[in-house]
């Protein structure tokens, strides 16, 4: 059955995160695991909320959107992982909790007027480029605290902290260590946004390492993906 799969998997994962929280005396509370459910049908989250999981990130506005619509009586946590592009902010914006993806001022004003108009309040961590590929997305470490100062300030969103994705080819742990000295600067400031979005399926014992609080898992936990079909 589809559930004991998951489960399965859960466990695992679960197991992976409490044991590299122990590697460096991390608490496993620390640390948590954001269910990413891109390409799976809303049957999954379903079963993934009943085994108690309740942060779920999705990276295509399309397929998000109308999952979220679908499961929106579930107690959820959304995170919307993906590229964000403005044009996109108006239907994001309505189901997600969080946006991992904010790299740019145009793109923060496009979520904080839309956040206003719905009456919402959105969390927002600031993406760092770890590497110099722009199709990746990302602010530059150096810029990064002067678009979090400019979060703190906005209406309609609140300051999470920070996001990022290991660069291909590139020594996780040298890339988390980047992160983790940014995402210290940016608490020295705003000391509330405490959240370090980092690690993935291949990489999460360094990013647990390097100080991540949340985990973006999607294959480890729910097996390869399949297509995703308009």
């Amino acid at each position: 059955m589809r559930s004991d799969e998951i489960a399965a998997g859960l466990t695992e994962i679960d197991t992976r995160i409490g044991e590299a929280c122990q590697a460096v005396g991390r608490d496993r509370g620390e640390v948590t695991l954001i269910a990413v459910t891109k390409t799976r049908p809303a049957d999954d989250v379903r079963i993934l909320c009943e085994l108690g999981v309740r942060d779920v990130g999705e990276n295509r506005d399309q397929e998000a959107a109308a999952k979220a619509h679908e499961l929106a009586g579930l107690p959820l946590t959304w995170h919307f992982v993906g590229q964000l592009q403005t044009n996109k902010v108006r239907s994001v914006v309505g189901y997600a909790d969080v946006i991992h993806s904010v790299d740019r001022l145009r793109l923060l004003e496009a979520i904080s007027k839309e956040a206003v108009r719905q009456g919402r309040n959105v969390g927002c961590l600031i993406q760092v480029a770890l590497d110099d590929d722009p199709s990746r997305g990302g602010a530059r470490p150096a810029d990064v605290l002067a678009l979090a100062d400019e979060v703190a300030l906005t209406e309609g969103v609140w300051l999470g902290g920070v996001m990022a994705v290991a660069p291909l080819g590139e020594e996780p742990a040298r890339a988390f260590a980047v992160l983790r000295d940014v995402a210290t600067r940016v608490q020295e400031q705003h000391p509330r946004a405490t959240m370090v979005s980092a690690g993935m399926s291949q990489d999460l014992v360094e990013a647990v390492a390097y100080g991540a609080t949340h985990v973006r898992i999607g294959t480890a936990l729910l097996g390869r993906r399949r297509p995703f079909v308009r």
